[in-house]
């Protein structure tokens, strides 16, 4: 589960992502320089990809460690499953 500490970090770095977002926005409509829209579109994607590790590392270390401690080795297989499928969804993105 995500605490309530993670919970803000994620968010305050959400919306420094949304700004940049929006940043881009204002560079596409300015006809900026394509080089320059790309750079910042590696930011955008480098701090996505920040959260997505923080928050990996939070599922790691909770649901499926808790799981590993405490479930049926059914349990532990669907969180094996589940992990290398969010992995796999994550490494493509990140």
């Amino acid at each position: 589960m995500i605490d309530e500490d993670l919970a803000k970090d994620a968010s305050t770095r959400l919306r420094k992502i949304a700004g940049q977002l929006r940043g881009l926005e204002k560079m596409i409509a300015d006809r900026r320089y394509c080089v320059d829209v790309l750079n910042q579109i590696a930011a955008v994607q480098a701090a996505l990809g920040s959260v997505g590790k923080i928050l990996l590392r939070n599922h790691i270390e909770t649901c499926v460690a808790n799981t590993f401690s405490a479930g049926s080795s059914s349990e532990r297989k669907q969180k094996v499953d589940e992990l290398v499928k969010v992995y796999g969804r994550f490494c493509r993105i990140a």
